[in-house]
């Protein structure tokens, strides 16, 4: 029964249970204690309960044990857990190879769909990296320069190679335009140079290929926990975070980022289970990973997430988000903690935000997505350090809630003022979504939302509405836990609480 319920943390002494019970809070009681008015008599405090979601973002803000060092360690295999969707869109893997004498080899795989099982073509990548100093925008970064040797690709297609073939003829200049002549016949397995730093040949322009994403680094490790015995004790996770992609096409040649894509994983010290890590690990240009198949899920939004760890957007910004929907009406509230550092430890202020959704469709542009529309209509803002307290208060009277109000840790509504120029926030407003679901490894669901755009703009016209997505958020509760009025018992006596307990576990299992 506790493992379909959420947790909650009890104050109890000896054999004493003291139960407060809610759709989403665990069960916890002494291992010597029984359901029975007996157990219950010396019940003294009131009991303190947290629901999954708020034990999970707390979890994010304790920094979740996680270690960065200054400069990281990049000596290793690192490769993708699963299959990326890149701006354009752009399906693909990746496996990047670290030498200890600073010279890499990278291979990204790149896909017709968004499972990662249709190859298009492969790129092979050799050069050499050097590592420079922190980064002075990014808070917990390196910065660092990089040079490429040499660019290669394998087509996995006729297809492919002619629609590469194409794009390299009409965009590229003289010294490539006759990268692949018309009519030549495609030779499975074959490797064309598109780069050389010898003969000063590049043609990588054409394919919106560039490697900026080397030019910001950083290494996380943590521990995770083994399953249930007879195993004991934790495993070592590493991760590499790279410099993001520029949501826009035409800018990505020349943007250096300030915030991260999806990490990659150390290919020794890798969470458990990873079914797509083996199978990158092992594949080269001319063998491409084909991950495993997985089943499509429908879009069921109804219930909470949260996010899996402190992220990071462009513009510095260090955020956890938490999100819950009302299939039944189409409503929709959000959380959004900022804070000043990575392991998002020092919080600076925390929004609000509510409204409406429409009922989405599928994507025409990013297979596997849903497209949908979110009105806002109501926000409130948290200021939580004093930096934030001093820019609200010297704000242009009337954009951002009353006058020379704002103090540490106080909400207010900015609804009446449409908004807080201060923070960029307006009201009402709608934004164009992009949608995904899917489960991970451990079953788990798992929401994507559309990827912000760099530049810091909204997304509030269709032809805005995102190509590739964030990092994932985890279902923390249900449609049927959406509710927020939980349950708090406190002690009425022997009789009237057993009473209540047993009142409340019917309604746990009806709801259940």
């Amino acid at each position: 029964l506790g493992q379909c319920l959420g947790i909650f943390h009890l104050n109890f002494n000896k054999n004493l249970l003291c139960v407060g019970i809610s759709r989403s809070a665990f069960l916890s009681f002494d291992a010597e204690s029984h359901f029975s008015k007996n157990s219950c008599a010396a019940a003294e405090a009131p009991l303190r309960w947290e629901p999954r979601c708020r034990q999970q973002l707390r979890h994010l803000q304790d920094g979740a044990r996680i270690a960065a060092r200054l400069p990281p360690r990049l000596e290793g295999h690192w490769v993708s857990t699963g299959c990326e969707v890149r701006p354009g869109p752009e399906f693909l893997t990746r496996s990047y190879l670290f030498y200890s004498n600073r010279l890499f080899k990278a291979h990204q795989f790149y896909y017709w769909d968004p499972a990662c099982r249709e190859p298009s073509y492969s790129l092979v990548i050799k050069g050499k990296l050097r590592l420079r100093q922190a980064s002075w925008i990014t808070r917990g970064a390196t910065e660092a320069d990089y040079h490429l040797h040499k660019v290669g690709i394998v087509f996995h297609s006729r297809r492919a190679m002619q629609e590469v073939a194409a794009w390299i003829n009409q965009t590229s200049g003289a010294g490539c335009s006759g990268f692949l002549p018309p009519g030549r016949s495609w030779a499975p397995g074959a490797l064309y140079e598109l780069l050389s730093a010898k003969t000063e040949r590049d043609c990588t322009a054409a394919l919106g290929f560039a490697m900026h994403e080397l030019s910001l680094v950083r290494v996380e490790k943590h521990h995770q926990a083994l399953p249930q015995p007879p195993q004991r004790g934790s495993r070592l996770v590493e991760e590499l975070y790279l410099g993001d992609i520029h949501t826009e096409w035409v800018e990505r040649l020349h943007y250096r980022p300030t915030g991260y894509q999806r990490p990659l994983q150390n290919a020794v010290h890798h969470v458990h289970p990873c079914p797509a890590c083996g199978i990158i690990y092992r594949a080269d240009e001319h063998h491409p990973p084909i991950l495993p198949l997985r089943a499509e899920l429908p879009m069921q939004l109804s219930g909470s997430w949260v996010s899996t760890h402190c992220e990071v957007r462009p513009a510095v910004l260090f955020l956890t988000r938490y999100f819950i929907f009302h299939g039944s009406n189409h409503t929709w509230e959000g959380y959004y903690y900022h804070y000043s550092d990575p392991l998002c430890k020092q919080p600076t202020f925390t929004i609000y935000a509510s409204g409406h959704y429409t009922q989405g469709i599928p994507s025409s542009k990013v297979r596997g997505g849903t497209e949908l529309a979110f009105k806002v209509t109501q926000a409130r803002v948290t200021p939580m350090d004093q930096v934030t307290v001093m820019m609200l208060n010297s704000s242009e009277p009337g954009s951002c809630g009353l006058t020379n109000s704002w103090r540490a840790g106080m909400e207010q509504d900015i609804t009446p003022t449409n908004g807080c120029l201060a923070l960029g926030i307006k009201l009402p407003h709608t934004e164009y979504e992009l949608f995904k679901t899917e489960q991970d490894a451990k079953d788990r669901s798992l929401l994507f939302i559309g990827e912000r755009p760099t530049d810091g703009s909204s997304p509030d016209r269709p032809d805005k509405r995102p190509t590739s997505y964030q990092a994932p958020l985890i279902q923390c509760a249900g449609a049927s836990e959406e509710f927020s009025n939980y349950v708090s018992l406190k002690y009425l006596g022997k009789q009237d609480l057993s009473i209540q307990v047993r009142h409340r576990i019917q309604i746990v299992l009806v709801l259940g």
